[in-house]
């Protein structure tokens, strides 16, 4: 079955040129914005045909609490208050979500060629009032007063996607639709919630009730960072009935958000496995986990209950769940129990697999197979295509890509630009969430503001056709440090903003500066709404950081760093193709700080890339990151990482290098 979602890209011809825009986030493929205005009033009325009755209820009720106004809907053919069309003669020219607005002395027209298209022009409107439009309550001396405009927009990509991790921290019913409200604000129409993982499981499944009934529940929580032996001593726990879900995924609709549920398999299966151990490939009891890192427990691919258990599983997840897209996860899968297994073993004889990537990748199609039978198609993060993303296998081989089924959607979030190309080049289609700039329990040192509105999902090295296979984006909001709701919102806002804008913007049409100014109005509405958003300039760096970043190296305290010296360290376990590299100097310990000059990367011993800035690692960490480029990749050379660094005020100093590919 093939994948059922909007059109990618469109090229569309306008009809005017864009004026400057200080009002709307995310920018309009075209705007004019002019002197003049059509002033809204409580006598005035929401035209809409019933099959836009939805849309119009939607601005009814986004009016109403700020302005103290209930606007009179009708289905009346006018040419004054707020006319809402459809027109589907616009589908050619802007799609299915694409709109034309225009606001005159006399009155406002939005049309579309679907409820999608008018819905956000909807937003638009919304956003080119005063900002107190937002407020929960009547505003009092506001000139609730449109200006002038017209508008004719529609999204460069058709997937533009934010994801809740709650299986590792549980938020709850009333938090997921305040996200949903802001994604919708921001025209970003895919909520990716991940809700099962080592950690918990947060959806009721009937057939199995010790899913939540132990699945759901941990005795205790790792806090600080990886490897950190400290914990909450406290429970967790929480989980979402069917009847909840059904109420979410009715107002996500609403709002035409699609809610892509994410059930983790064949790893990050532990809570499950603590449930039903029977799924576990060593069949031993566990318990749900209450630390954080890859998990070793994983379900048994050689087991038919396995199958039978995921079956019944995804009846319920597709029975309540309309997107055409059931994500399987897929990601970090460890094999360790999978290679001392009798029966796995056994599997891979009689199906003629050869290595654990095999094994995987048979684990996934039988998974496809079912997921296809009940008439949707899977998405799993890029491991399912059998490559060596984390040393796992340890025999270097890696299994056919070309062996995944090809309608299989791969989630693309870690390994070089050669691995998107080839898994396009096999006929997948592609969501582009890279997690070097697309992750938000990142650090805003690691991702700044400027970092995530910079992301840009189309590959290079692509043919204009396989661009066409990159679906759109996804920006990441993994929970398992994020343990309070101030503490995900201050992740997440303000760069949700700039993920949306990249989704939805024509990149000819992206300015920063530009963005920068119409946040300005968007950090007055998040302030009305209670949205702990993190100051917009926060570039500094923590370790938390890079706390994921590949350890290549170390120094430490030595009398030869009383003066200038070159350090070497490999690099080889990280370069594995061309493109970007960050390398950073961490601090941590000592009485002393490091001093850095210059880094360059070497291949075979001759510099290939050289990034030159004064650094500075200690209690303050002032520009410790370096890019270094490798334009192209050679395979079986040796790659080094070569700096020239000093202790600062002493010799007693002490850190690592760590390294990460950037783009």
């Amino acid at each position: 079955m093939k994948l059922n979602i909007l059109p990618l890209l469109a090229c569309v011809p306008l009809a005017f040129a864009s004026a400057k825009n200080e009002l709307i986030i995310p920018e309009p493929a075209a705007a004019e914005i002019r002197a003049g205005g059509y002033q809204l009033s409580a006598d005035t009325v929401i035209h809409a045909p019933s099959v836009l009755a939805n849309e119009a209820k939607a601005l009814q009720s986004a009016l109403a609490p700020a302005t103290g106004w209930t606007l009179k809907i009708d289905d009346a053919e006018a040419k004054s208050g707020i006319v809402l069309r459809l027109n589907p003669s616009l589908k050619g020219e802007l799609g299915e979500e694409g709109y034309k607005l225009d606001v005159r002395e006399q009155g406002v027209v939005i049309v579309g060629a679907e409820p999608a298209g008018v819905f956000y022009g909807i937003q638009t409107l919304k956003q080119m009032l005063p900002e107190e439009v937002v407020s929960s309550e009547p505003a009092a001396g506001v000139n609730w007063e449109l200006p002038v405009a017209s508008i004719t927009d529609q999204p460069r990509f058709a997937w533009r996607a934010f994801m809740l991790d709650e299986a590792r921290h549980f938020k709850g019913e009333k938090e997921v639709k305040k996200l949903l409200d802001q994604m919708a604000a921001l025209k970003m129409n895919v909520f990716h919630w991940h809700l099962t993982d080592d950690q918990g499981w947060r959806i009721e499944i009937k057939k199995y009730p010790k899913l939540t009934e132990i699945g759901s529940k941990r005795t205790d929580t790792q806090t600080g960072t990886w490897g950190s032996p400290t914990r909450s001593g406290e429970p967790h726990s929480g989980f979402y009935t069917q009847e909840q879900i059904k109420d979410i995924l009715k107002y996500a609709a609403d709002r035409h958000i699609t809610i892509v549920p994410e059930i983790g398999m064949p790893g990050h299966a532990v809570a499950a496995i603590a449930s039903y151990p029977e799924l576990g490939t060593r069949k031993e009891p566990i318990e749900v986990m209450t630390v954080f890192g890859k998990a070793i427990d994983v379900y048994d691919p050689s087991s038919e209950f396995t199958y039978q258990f995921i079956s019944d599983v995804l009846d319920e997840v597709v029975a309540l769940f309309p997107s055409q897209i059931i994500h399987i996860g897929g990601d970090e899968v460890r094999f360790d129990h999978w290679k001392s297994s009798e029966s796995v073993k056994q599997m891979m004889e009689r199906e003629g697999l050869k290595t654990m990537a095999d094994v995987q990748i048979y684990f996934t199609n039988r998974v496809a197979q079912i997921v296809q039978s009940k008439g949707r198609n899977i998405m799993g993060w890029n491991e399912i295509l059998g490559d060596d993303l984390h040393g796992f296998l340890k025999d270097g081989q890696t299994a056919k890509a070309s062996s995944l089924d090809p309608d299989t959607v791969v989630h693309f979030w870690k390994g070089g630009a050669d691995l998107a190309r080839r898994a396009i080049k096999n006929g997948h289609r592609i969501v582009n969430s890279w997690h070097g700039g697309t992750y938000l329990d990142y650090g805003y040192g690691t991702i700044s503001l400027r970092k995530a509105y910079d992301f840009e999902p189309i590959i290079g090295g692509l043919t204009p056709e396989e661009e066409n296979s990159i679906k759109g984006l996804g920006c990441q909001m993994w929970g398992e440090w994020i343990p309070t709701v101030e503490r995900m919102e201050y992740q997440i806002y303000p760069r949700l903003a700039a993920y949306a804008e990249v989704g939805w913007t024509p990149r000819d049409k992206k300015d920063y500066k530009s963005f920068t100014e119409r946040m300005k109005r968007q950090f007055k509405r998040w302030d009305i709404q209670g949205i702990g958003y993190a100051n917009v300039d926060l570039t500094s760096y923590s370790a938390k950081d890079f706390f994921n970043w590949s350890k290549v190296g170390t120094w430490s305290a030595n009398g030869s760093l009383a003066d200038w010296q070159t350090i070497d360290v490999p690099a080889g376990e990280v370069v594995k193709a061309e493109g970007k590299y960050d390398v950073v100097f961490l601090y941590s310990k000592g009485a002393h700080a490091l001093d850095i000059s210059e880094v360059h990367l070497l291949e075979d011993g001759k510099v290939v890339s050289t990034d030159k800035h004064d650094g500075f690692s200690g209690n303050n960490l002032k520009g410790i990151v370096y890019s270094l480029e490798l334009k192209a990749f050679k395979p079986g050379a040796k790659y080094t990482i070569q700096a020239k660094v000093k202790g600062s005020g002493g010799t007693d100093s002490n850190g690592e290098i760590k390294m990460q590919l950037a783009n």
